[in-house]
């Protein structure tokens, strides 16, 4: 048998796990080209570095976990450098539930172009939740990456401190280096915080499982209520674990797939029409 028939095989499809819309959420990092991006989403997703460097037109990936016997399904959008196609980039942050901004401390036309970044992600939720965008509550982390090269300054703290504002619930920033993972757990449990969610999706807070545990966790959702009486857990562990599994193969979602998902997260649906004109015009 192949290895994708394997895996399929051993995975459930995303509807079959029946996660419900409040524990789908989706991440979104954004920054120019060169920052790092990719390497902090390899870091998140698989504990490496890769010194290479391949330009993403955009990247998607899938996790799954258990955590205190809830299922959750987190979507990671690594999105291209040179946005060539902003009607697309529009629709990422729409999408986006949770957001790192990325840009290198050697770098000022990367910082400027984070500062452009936070202000799209702001106009466009506002324009989602009928809010203004100094009521809006988008859940955002800045990462000045390359931390750990000789470098000349082209930013400083000043401007950094400028641009995040001085309310930690709503913006944080971090200085890190994904080549020596350097505060990166840090900043991925900031984030998490900020937007409610449980503080072992970061990776150093919980078990990675190979993707031959996808079939316990489709059951662990079926069954959650009887597992949660007889105490029991994937290997006969505590339920109070966490586990996370990388989906193989992920794909991105349609347009129309993105149009359902904004709806299904937006609250009241009388708003239906107008949220799909912010996503389309």
């Amino acid at each position: 048998m192949k290895l994708a028939a394997m895996i399929k095989k051993m995975c459930p499809s995303d509807s079959e796990l029946s996660i419900p819309a409040k524990n789908c959420y989706r991440m979104v990092i954004l920054g120019s080209s060169k920052v790092g991006k990719t390497a902090i989403v390899s870091r998140f997703l698989t504990g490496r570095f890769e010194d290479a460097y391949t330009p993403t037109i955009e990247d998607f990936h899938r996790k799954f976990y258990s955590i205190r016997g809830e299922v959750y399904q987190l979507d990671i959008l690594d999105t291209s450098g040179n946005h060539p196609f902003p009607a697309m980039r529009r629709l990422s942050i729409l999408t986006g539930d949770v957001f790192i901004l990325v840009f290198s401390l050697d770098s000022r036309d990367s910082f400027e172009e984070v500062q452009r970044l936070k202000q799209q992600i702001l106009d466009t939720k506002s324009c989602l939740k009928n809010k203004t965008k100094e009521n809006v509550d988008v859940p955002l982390v800045i990462c000045g990456n390359k931390g750990d090269r000789d470098f000349y300054r082209e930013v400083e703290q000043r401007e950094i401190e400028q641009l995040v504002g001085d309310d930690p619930q709503r913006c944080a920033y971090f200085e890190i280096s994904a080549k020596k993972n350097s505060s990166l757990d840090q900043m991925f449990r900031a984030l998490f915080a900020m937007a409610k969610l449980p503080s072992e999706m970061s990776p150093d807070l919980h078990r990675k499982v190979s993707v031959q545990y996808c079939d316990v966790l489709h059951k662990k959702a079926l069954r959650n209520k009887k597992l949660l009486r007889a105490g029991s857990g994937w290997g006969g562990g505590d339920l109070g674990d966490a586990f996370g599994i990388v989906a193989p193969f992920a794909r991105r979602p349609s347009v129309h797939s993105d149009l359902m998902y904004i709806r299904e997260k937006a609250n009241g649906g009388s708003q239906a029409k107008d949220k799909e004109r912010c996503v389309i015009s």
